[in-house]
């Protein structure tokens, strides 16, 4: 039984970097009083989707090859 902890996928990782960067993007707008936060708000979210679905896949892909899933 292989128990070591499988990383998550890189691309996976980009969009976690990307959407706490267009959160602080957006968090800096606003105090500063910017409407333009709203475009980094909506950046973060399709990030954060992205991240989510490229980690389930990973997932996904492992129990398919006959892996056993980390959180089971």
């Amino acid at each position: 039984m292989n128990l070591e902890p499988h990383p998550m996928p890189r691309i996976a990782l980009y969009a976690v970097l990307v959407c706490v960067l267009t959160t602080v993007a957006a968090v800096l707008s606003f105090v500063n009083g910017s409407f333009l936060g709203v475009v980094w708000l909506l950046m973060a979210g399709v990030s954060s989707n992205m991240a989510y679905f490229y980690w389930r896949k990973a997932r996904m892909d492992r129990e398919a090859a006959g892996e056993r899933p980390r959180d089971a």
